[in-house]
């Protein structure tokens, strides 16, 4: 969505109409396609959070970590919801927060509309481990894979699967992220190379997946992104794919852009339907040298994909909106092939380090349409800057009097 005249106008008029406010457990890239659509948006976030400086923030609620004593955030949103005049649209961006929703999702209810899959169905997704019975359950095409017990087992002398691997946690946990050196996964080229990081995997603490490496590069990853109403239709989609990660190999999005690939589309529409799927979703898929698509995970949340879809013509967030209070759907038509996004700062490391210069990246970083930073709403990034040179601001001074809780 552009900001033009006419989409301003557009958007005030849907303000108007629509008192519900989006309430957002994410970050700009949640907050910003709700904005655009003229929707006003509540975040629960942490304090010092980019988010709580947007113009399209009117409340807040905040709360440093969702995984921390769960029930109570569930109870300070509940109090929330209750000071509103309409039930607000609950939006989650990441695992921990589907997790939250998903397992109060009756309580949450109560004060909360929301669109979200079948309870079992997003343990299902979530867990890896369950991912794969599942989709040896649904013949779903996904990579050969095994679980590693690094904490009960000794390292394995033989594995029934081909080298190279990948080596990931069951599920996303801080713990992984935090270890040095350890990316989203590891790749692993040898029995013997297994062995000897057997003791670093251990450390760490969790259950592990192994699973047969597709070849090529981040850039070969490929995902499709849909909409699902209650009716099972399919309310809006799009596909896209993997410009830059950081680090290079295994690492997190970068930039990204949208592409148009109807192979893409066609096998995730057909697994949508298989796995039963309400809510929205993103499934990855890696293209393997012969033109494959391998599904790697589907995540039955929403995402900051979900920005650059809504700039380039399909709005997830906006359609979800507009379903749960019973209105019309704004415009959702074919996604605009080559639109981008990209996270400047970690951006800039993966263009440095992939060899591509400060002289070529600068315009192309520029040219992309979904970037932290915009000039109708410069304050989140601007402040996230410089707020190291800033004083601290209390918490209750956040935009709408935000709700201080622990």
């Amino acid at each position: 969505m552009k900001n033009t005249p006419a989409a301003m106008k557009s958007a005030a008029k849907s303000a108007a109409i629509n008192p519900a406010l989006a309430c957002v457990m994410g970050d700009m890239d949640m907050v910003r396609p709700l904005g655009l659509a003229g929707l006003r948006c509540a975040v629960v976030t942490h304090p010092g959070a980019p988010a709580l400086h947007s113009r399209f923030t009117r409340d807040a609620i905040l709360w440093d970590d969702p995984a921390r004593n769960p029930d109570g955030l569930v109870e300070v949103m509940m109090a929330f919801a209750k000071d509103q005049p309409e039930k607000p649209v609950l939006y989650f961006q990441d695992d921990t927060q589907l997790l939250l929703v998903s397992r109060n999702r009756d309580r949450l209810a109560e004060g909360f509309r929301f669109a979200i899959a079948d309870a079992e169905l997003v343990e299902d997704l979530v867990d890896k481990g369950r991912f794969q019975a599942l989709a040896e359950r649904l013949d779903l095409p996904v990579p050969a894979t095994r679980r590693l017990y690094p904490t009960r087992e000794a390292a394995p002398d033989v594995v029934d699967l081909r080298f190279p691997l990948i080596v990931k946690p069951l599920t996303r946990r801080r713990v992984w992220d935090e270890a040095d050196g350890f990316a989203k996964a590891i790749q692993v080229d040898s029995a013997e190379e297994l062995r000897a990081l057997w003791p670093r995997l251990a450390a760490v603490g969790l259950d592990l997946l192994v699973q047969e490496m597709i070849p090529g590069p981040e850039t070969r990853i490929e995902s499709y992104h849909v909409y699902v109403d209650e009716g099972g239709g399919v309310a809006g989609e799009f596909t896209g794919a993997k410009i830059r990660t950081y680090p290079l190999a295994y690492g997190h999005s970068t930039a990204l852009t949208i592409t148009d690939a109807p192979d893409v589309a066609a096998l995730g529409r057909s697994l949508t339907e298989r796995l039963g799927l309400r809510g929205v979703a993103k499934f990855d898929f890696k293209r393997a040298p012969d033109g494959a698509l391998h599904l790697l995970e589907v995540n039955p949340r929403f995402n900051l994909w979900h920005h650059l879809g809504a700039v380039a013509g399909v709005n997830l967030p906006a359609l979800v909106h507009a379903d749960l209070l019973g209105l019309p759907r704004p415009a959702a038509g074919k996604a605009r092939a080559g639109a981008r996004w990209c996270h400047i700062t970690k951006d800039r490391l993966a263009a440095r380090d992939s060899g591509l210069s400060m002289a070529a990246w600068l315009p192309w970083v520029l040219g992309c349409e979904a970037k932290a930073i915009a000039l109708d709403d410069p304050m989140p990034f601007l402040h996230n800057q410089l707020a190291r040179f800033l004083p601290s601001r209390a918490p209750q001074d956040a935009p709408g009097g935000a709700m201080k809780a622990q």
